[in-house]
């Protein structure tokens, strides 16, 4: 058998291993999802007649759903990759990774078995945040086939770029409990990003703050493709932030895992 055969059949069965955990173990999954849920109709219904009318919008709140479901599909995506850290450093401390090394298994399925299950769980979870929007109001009528197409390429590529990340984050943490810590700040980037309101509302000494981070090139990008506002440099910085992101957490959790560090 091919190293390249070897490795792919690995991986899929590791694939399967974290489908059926994440199966028979829902409970992290469905918590870190109901954050963005959650925070949408707060928002939404709490705070979304002044945030539309203070953005043009007049009394009605839907110009403020508008703008507020691409950051959250967004931000969905980084509550799911915490879980991904957790699960990583359970497997890492746990022993079954030392189990897995003694087996005559391609070492890089193990890995690439969480990031494509975490890939997957992420695009679920973005379908079923997205399914709430539309049901309370959110339209994207003007936007093109092949503009959905790249905003769901978009969100698939930063939800590989913030996987890689966790599951880096979850070979360094001593247990899952300092793993989900660890990872805290996939959820608190884009609550400091231009996802609740515009960067030129905030305070102008936190706005590079906001600028200068992974999530609001994406969100920007995502909010022109999905509602036709304009893209400008984004268009390039959040591809740009997501492959850097990629390789970082790749070569990061390589060598860590490689190096048996745990």
């Amino acid at each position: 058998m091919s190293s390249l055969t070897l490795a792919a059949r690995n991986s899929s069965t590791m694939l399967r291993r974290n489908l059926l955990h994440a199966r028979r173990y829902p409970s992290l999954t469905l918590n870190l999802l109901l954050t963005p849920i959650m925070l949408l109709l707060l928002f939404v219904y709490v705070f979304g007649d002044t945030m539309s009318a203070g953005m043009g919008g007049g009394a009605d709140r839907s110009a403020y759903v508008a703008y507020l479901v691409p950051g959250l599909l967004l931000m969905t995506i980084g509550s799911t990759t915490v879980g991904t850290a957790v699960s990583v450093s359970n497997d890492m401390t746990e022993g079954i990774v030392a189990r897995f090394r003694t087996m005559p298994i391609h070492r890089g399925s193990v890995l690439a078995g969480h990031v494509v299950g975490s890939v997957l769980q992420s695009v679920a979870s973005v379908v079923l945040v997205g399914a709430v929007a539309a049901a309370i109001g959110f339209r994207s009528t003007d936007a093109t086939a092949l503009e959905w197409l790249a905003a769901f390429g978009l969100l698939a590529l930063f939800a590989t770029a913030l996987t890689w990340i966790a599951v880096g984050m979850g070979l360094v943490s001593p247990n899952a409990e300092a793993a989900g810590n660890n990872a805290l700040p996939l959820i608190f980037l884009p609550l400091i990003s231009s996802t609740f309101v515009p960067i030129g509302a905030m305070p102008g000494w936190f706005q590079p703050v906001a600028e200068y981070q992974p999530f609001t090139p994406a969100v920007e990008t995502l909010r022109g493709l999905l509602l036709g506002t304009e893209i400008g440099h984004n268009g390039w910085l959040a591809p740009a932030w997501c492959l850097a992101l990629c390789a970082l957490g790749y070569f990061w959790s390589r060598s860590v895992f490689d190096g048996g560090r745990k």
